[in-house]
């Protein structure tokens, strides 16, 4: 659905648009960097062919990690097309298209890190769960995911109009942008602080599922099962710094104007959106988020006591804790 909306969004900007631009000026009064285009283009694709091979390569399969895969794959194209658009910069058309997979694309992120603590958390008892989330798991998908919905289509309805040179059309869809943008980072505030809050219950309360024991040694770019999973709550943490940044930036230059001075120097593009979230999304390379999806510690653990608890169901299989975070 979210692409259906992306792709007849789109369409229907560029036929609004096209009247009002100039054919021998550059649409966004400035040219893209032809150099740097690719560079982002080449760092996206190399974390794209390594995320994608984890995909395939790491059993059981998830399908919601097609989120981070198919946002990879989707930034890489953004920058391909900055590329040509860069020369000449007045296809209203390519200018529209990168625009939006660079702005769009890392909503899929934020979608990863929403189905990614949904999942974990599922791995755990009812009572972990209930003791330090605050809410059933499932609830965080139908929580977070949505409003990750809703600020997409804001951004993309918005986003498309910031091309016109009709003043109050162009200030109209920056407006809507920027509104997307803010509820959008309002929203991940209050993830980053839910994510955070799991984490430190678990150690508090449960320090014996918080610190493992006898787990294998952490393994980079490996398919086998990890059983420190508190690698995982690093890993998501760092995402949620790089995602909140360029939340911060996108504001920043949304609400500084289509035409000033953030928005037309690309230095602060590529600082604090483009390199922030491919050096922290790109961390999920290096520990792929499935491995460490598997039942953590006990399935009953009584909260304050000394019970001797039952040993983890390890028949399971990591499916049943995971297909409810795509099946929604």
């Amino acid at each position: 659905m979210t692409f259906q909306h992306f792709l007849t969004v789109l369409t229907l900007a560029s036929s609004v648009l096209a009247a009002g631009i100039s054919s021998d000026t550059p649409i966004g009064g400035w040219v893209p960097s032809k150099s740097l285009s690719i560079a982002g283009a080449l760092l996206y694709a190399l974390s794209a062919i390594v995320l994608w091979t984890q995909y395939f390569l790491v059993r059981p399969r998830h399908r919601f990690m097609l989120t981070l895969t198919i946002g990879m794959s989707v930034m890489t194209v953004g920058f391909l097309i900055r590329h040509t658009y860069a020369s000449p910069p007045y296809t209203l058309g390519k200018y529209i298209a990168w625009n939006m997979f660079i702005l769009l694309s890392p909503c899929l992120f934020l979608g990863t890190d929403y189905m990614l603590l949904s999942t974990l958390a599922a791995t755990f008892s009812p009572d972990v769960v209930s003791r330090c989330l605050g809410m059933p798991a499932t609830r965080v998908i139908k929580i977070f995911v949505w409003s990750d919905v809703m600020t997409f289509l804001l951004q993309n309805g918005g986003g498309g109009l910031t091309a016109s040179r009709n003043p109050s059309l162009g200030k109209l869809g920056t407006n809507i942008a920027l509104v997307g943008l803010i509820l959008q980072a309002i929203s991940f505030v209050l993830f980053t602080f839910l994510l955070l809050t799991f984490a430190y219950r678990v150690s508090k309360y449960y320090p014996h599922i918080w610190r493992p024991e006898n787990v294998e040694p952490f393994k980079i770019f490996s398919t086998r099962p990890a059983g420190d999973w508190r690698i995982l709550v690093y890993i998501m943490s760092f995402t949620c710094v790089g995602i909140l940044t360029r939340s911060v930036f996108r504001i920043i230059d949304y609400a500084s104007g289509y035409n000033g001075y953030v928005a037309t120097h690309e230095a602060f593009f590529y600082l604090l959106d483009a390199f922030a979230l491919w050096v922290t999304m790109s961390l999920y390379c290096i520990a792929w988020p499935t491995r460490f999806l598997h039942a953590h510690g006990p399935r009953d653990v009584p909260l304050g006591t000394a019970t001797v608890y039952s040993p983890v169901d390890s028949s399971k299989p990591l499916a049943e804790f995971s297909d409810h975070a795509v099946n929604l």
